[in-house]
């Protein structure tokens, strides 16, 4: 399909725009995470690194699901999910990084890696393979994503992010707060946009059915993963300070 085509449709089409918008606002904040490594003390370059990561590996997604749907007009949910299996449980990894020095051990990893990938394969389940069993695979997947908020909130973490020092508590909150509210757009998402929705009530009745969800998720996620970033990289000079 010719490229001036695209560039046409993508003219009115305002989910392939938010899809580009997203594009650009996820590798802006790579470069800048990338570029401010060698400004970082050594004891947080890893964390700035996965931030930066994080929103590379988005931008390219962004890319490509970009690209499908202006070629299909189709919202990528495959492509998403993959994008999400990738850069969530990296996020998780931010939690074990910034409570490492207080005692944070690769066993608390790998159940915020565990539970993330479990949250996201039995959602994709329920949304994509199995949707007339959603109600049950999105239960699987909210009880992971409700065990990662408690060892953020009263868990593990929040009690090492207390013992390391005030700024990576304060930070572990914030965090916690994009947990808690900016990632419940995703199940919010999946309950109303499945077979019977929350009550009765799904996503075309809310009037936001269809592609209209993805422009949702695309601005959630760019808050969502960039701002995770600059939460850890203003630790990271607070720390140093």
């Amino acid at each position: 399909m010719s490229p001036f085509f695209l560039e046409a449709v993508a003219a009115d089409n305002y989910v392939a725009f938010t899809f580009f918008i997203g594009t650009m606002a996820m590798m802006a904040a790579s470069v800048f995470f990338f570029l401010e490594l060698s400004n970082t003390d050594k004891a947080w370059r890893t964390s700035v690194l996965v931030s930066g990561l994080i929103t590379f590996i988005a931008a390219v997604h962004y890319y490509y699901m970009r690209g499908y749907n202006l070629e299909t007009g189709d919202s990528p949910t495959f492509f998403r999910y993959v994008d999400w299996l990738l850069t969530v449980p990296l996020m998780c990894v931010e939690f074990y990084l910034i409570t490492k020095k207080s005692g944070g051990t690769t066993g608390l990893l790998w159940k915020l890696i565990f539970a993330s990938v479990v949250m996201l394969v039995t959602g994709y389940f329920g949304e994509t393979i199995y949707r007339d069993q959603s109600v049950l695979w999105g239960v699987i997947s909210g009880a992971a994503y409700f065990y990662i908020v408690y060892l953020v909130w009263f868990g593990e973490v929040s009690k090492l992010a207390t013992a390391a020092s005030p700024a990576v508590a304060k930070a572990n909150k914030t965090l916690g707060w994009f947990v808690l509210v900016g990632w419940a757009i995703y199940p919010l998402g999946y309950i109303v946009g499945t077979p019977g929705g929350l009550f009765g009530v799904t996503a075309d009745a809310l009037g936001i059915g269809g592609l209209n969800m993805d422009i949702i998720y695309n601005i959630g996620d760019a808050v969502n993963k960039i701002g995770f970033g600059l939460v850890i990289y203003l630790l990271s000079r607070s720390e140093s300070k």
